[in-house]
């Protein structure tokens, strides 16, 4: 009875090692996060670099969470696997334990729990992590694309043609905004010479004046935690970043802010110790 119990057991290992080592080789990266849920520092006792380095010694590709992705995993956040280390309770013991999540925050693989009794906490945390990655020593990963790939592949085709029309868009626009930026300067031209005529000079003030109101317009296009601004160029004029405030963004690379006042977006900046004010027009 003991014997068939001890099989049954043995042949449970074997199927969940085998199925755990098949998922965790259908991923490419590694995701490590700069920062642990139960500790208060980023790196703290350096264990998020250690979490890096044995990934790594286990035959892992790593990247660190925020940091600049690899294109295919920039195009596809579904090829990594984020991690994440979590402490287990224990009066006496440090205990943690490494999980594994898909894109989608499922479970894909959970170590076992490494425990230490060393009282310092640098010391035993490290001393823990250690043992939760013996579980991988086990696992013979090695990276297989599998049909996935084909989808992968898809999707970030189907992005560069996204991007495409969307430039195919703007450049219409521009496109358009100078053929009215013509027209305005035409019926300015004709308005003026129908009132008085006027020297040249002053009906080539009246063009500048018009075409500069029209170039005047900023586009807002999204980009990662914010959006830039460009002109009709088109030329990025500014890079703004949003906050926790409703309307209000910092501006990249300035000393400034933006901020929505009634109907107008306002620049405010200090030169030279004084205020300065500037209103934008800004084309969300």
């Amino acid at each position: 009875m003991k014997t068939k119990l001890f099989t049954t057991l043995l042949a449970c290992f074997i199927i969940t090692s085998v199925f755990s080592q098949s998922n965790l080789n259908d991923y490419k990266y590694i995701i490590v996060p700069k920062k642990f849920d139960f500790l208060k520092q980023e790196n703290q006792y350096r264990l998020n670099a250690l979490t890096k380095f044995l990934f790594e010694k286990n035959g892992f590709t790593t990247v660190v969470e925020g940091e600049q992705y690899p294109d295919d995993l920039a195009g596809n956040v579904c090829m990594g696997l984020t991690s994440d280390v979590e402490k287990g309770k224990g009066m006496f013991k440090t205990k943690l334990s490494i999980v594994l999540k898909n894109c989608q925050g499922g479970v894909i693989y959970k170590s076992e729990v490494g425990e230490s009794r060393i009282k310092e906490y640098d010391k035993s945390y490290a001393e823990a992590l250690r043992n939760a990655f013996k579980s991988f020593e086990t696992v013979d990963y090695k990276y297989t694309p599998n049909g996935n790939n084909s989808v992968i592949a898809s999707n970030k085709v189907e992005t560069k043609k996204e991007v495409s029309q969307e430039l195919q868009k703007l450049k219409e626009e521009i496109k358009s905004l100078k053929e009215e930026k013509k027209e305005a300067v035409k019926v300015a031209e004709n308005k003026v010479s129908e009132i008085v005529e006027v020297p040249a000079e002053a009906t080539k003030t009246v063009q500048e004046n018009v075409i500069e109101g029209a170039s005047n317009i900023l586009y807002a296009q999204e980009m990662v935690n914010g959006f830039q601004l460009v002109d009709s160029s088109p030329k990025v004029v500014y890079r703004i970043k949003k906050t926790n405030l409703n309307n209000v963004f910092l501006v990249e690379n300035k000393n400034a802010i933006i901020y929505k006042k009634g109907d107008d977006w306002v620049l405010e900046f200090y030169s030279n110790n004084s205020l300065i004010q500037e209103t934008l027009n800004i084309k969300f």
